[in-house]
């Protein structure tokens, strides 16, 4: 009997006890579309449906051998990277990328969190942060992250453009702005790809308090399809859509007080 493979997909993200972002949302959706999921834990966050309390930093050297003792044995086919809140931790990254310059990586930065709140915004963090750039294949940050970046107000689409094409001359090779955040019912994401062509994507916004995680959702469902063989337009069209029906299903669910996680595993019927 011929052995089943699965591609594998690798997490370089933070915890969350409440199952809805982080290392927990990339295994169920690395899961739910046919990826192998192995981990590398950055950071414990403690945390609920209603927010951030306090953040326990993993040591460098430990995130170090994580990465070491993985990739050894299991080699991803692709890596999506989520927490990096310690500025050694990104040198300790890109030194271990250094050695994979085929593996596709995207990076959702995670410097503010669903909620509103800023998990960091140290300039000197963000100096370190733009050395990954460079070797990342999709940059995902969401219209918060991409202001603090640019250091531009983004209200309209046409802001999106300005800062999209800003984050490109800080050498990423393409990136996908998040659009959620703006006012009216539909949500518009944009991609800027290797060419520098502005893809867009359009999505009826669902009104739903079970949102958190989305961006942790939607990076590890790209690098899921990157594995699995897809173009990059391809992934992000098909993780789009993933996400998008998450949510849906999500939305009558109870979970927690506050902002509640995703459906992973819903099922079509």
């Amino acid at each position: 009997m011929q052995e089943k493979k699965f591609p594998s997909v690798l997490s370089i993200a933070g915890f969350d006890g409440i199952g809805g972002a982080g290392i927990q949302a990339d295994i169920k959706t690395i899961s739910a579309l046919g990826g192998y999921a192995t981990t590398v834990l950055t950071a414990l966050p403690v945390q609920n449906t209603m927010g951030v309390k306090s953040i326990l930093a993993i040591p460098p050297g430990v995130v170090r051998a994580q990465l070491e003792t993985i990739a050894e044995d299991i080699l991803p086919c692709a890596i999506k990277i989520g927490m990096v809140h310690n500025p050694e931790l990104i040198e300790i990254i890109v030194d271990f990328l250094k050695d994979f310059p085929e593996i596709p990586v995207v990076f959702d930065p995670v410097m503010v969190a669903s909620s509103g709140e800023k998990l960091f915004s140290d300039q000197t963090h963000i100096l370190h942060m733009k050395k990954l750039f460079p070797r990342i294949s999709i940059f995902t940050p969401n219209l918060d992250e991409a202001s603090l970046l640019t250091h531009q107000s983004i209200q309209s689409i046409e802001d999106m453009e300005k800062a999209g094409k800003l984050l490109l001359e800080m050498g990423i090779q393409s990136v996908l702005l998040k659009g959620g955040h703006l006012k009216g019912e539909q949500l518009t994401s944009l991609f800027f790809d290797i060419e520098k062509s502005v893809h867009r994507f359009d999505t009826k916004k669902i009104h739903s308090k079970n949102t958190h995680g989305t961006g942790c959702t939607l990076s590890s469902a790209i690098a899921t399809y990157l594995a699995l063989g897809k173009t990059s337009l391809e992934a992000i069209a098909l993780s789009q859509d993933y996400v998008y029906k998450a949510i849906f299903h999500a939305k009558k669910i109870s979970w927690g007080k506050g902002n509640g996680a995703l459906h992973h595993f819903f099922k079509e019927i």
